[in-house]
């Protein structure tokens, strides 16, 4: 069969509301990868490559962050990089296939899930390892691996608080909520909430840009010729990721989504 033009493909696999979903879109794909899977699409829609293969693929490139980041200097953040562009890159991909051969599956969701919680933690985790040194003439500093391992857990706990929302409204035969639960009931909480939301602090330790955070700091390092630029980034990492942790359990509680 012939392949599909990039004009044919978007109205199917980019339909109305796909880019402008407030929490299931990220900045990226809305600004330049929705663009580049459409043409990675035209080569898999007709192929026999399922959705769920796809995502396979795209959980392995996650994970393949932590040991690209053990690479010393800017290559190894280079790869970095590489390794969560590319899980952002089938991330798209997967779900774009699905819509156009119409082909849906629970295990689809599922991995989607779990290829991000893993994508995160590998970034995090091997920043940590990174910051260690393990490769240097000197003594293996594991403070550092502790803190990325912190900084880790604190960006799956955060993933899980907003998931076990889900599975808590499942539990008691409630709806799946809907994005106005999220407001917090008290003005001074969503007050709170709206401030950090534009800060976007939080955001650093997600994947995609904590890969880009330390890829800066890998350059910065190299002039500064030791590790303190990614060791005072690892050190800020884990405490937004403690502090995220506590807040969003909060803004949890204090909203209407398990009511």
């Amino acid at each position: 069969m012939p392949r599909p033009s990039v004009a044919e493909l978007r109205p199917v696999v980019h339909p109305e509301g796909v880019k402008d979903r407030r929490s299931g879109e990220h900045w990226a794909g809305r600004l330049y990868m929705r663009e580049i899977s459409l043409r990675v699409d035209r080569y898999l829609v007709n192929t026999r490559v399922t959705p769920n293969q796809v995502t396979y693929v795209m959980t392995v490139a996650g994970a393949l962050a932590a040991p690209a980041l053990l690479v010393p200097g800017i290559t190894g953040a280079v790869l970095g990089v590489l390794a969560v562009q590319l899980y952002l890159l089938l991330d798209c991909v997967d779900g774009e296939i699905a819509r156009w051969k119409k082909q849906y599956s629970m295990t689809g969701v599922y991995l989607d899930r779990v290829a991000a919680y893993l994508c995160d933690a590998a970034v995090l985790l091997g920043f940590g390892l990174r910051g260690a040194d393990l490769w240097g003439a000197g003594r293996i500093d594991w403070l550092w691996a502790f803190l990325g391992t912190l900084a880790a857990l604190g960006a799956i706990m955060v993933k899980a608080e907003t998931d076990l929302v889900g599975v808590a409204r499942h539990q008691q035969g409630l709806a799946p909520v809907k994005e106005a639960a999220s407001e917090p009931r008290s003005s001074g909480m969503a007050l709170a909430r709206r401030a950090a939301g534009a800060l976007k602090f939080h955001r650093l330790i997600l994947g995609i840009e904590a890969s880009l955070l330390i890829l800066l700091l890998a350059i910065l390092d190299a002039v500064h010729g030791d590790l303190f630029f990614s060791r005072l980034g690892i050190a800020i990492l884990a405490g937004i990721a403690v502090v995220q942790t506590l807040l969003h359990l909060v803004s949890i509680l204090a909203s209407s989504r398990l009511r």
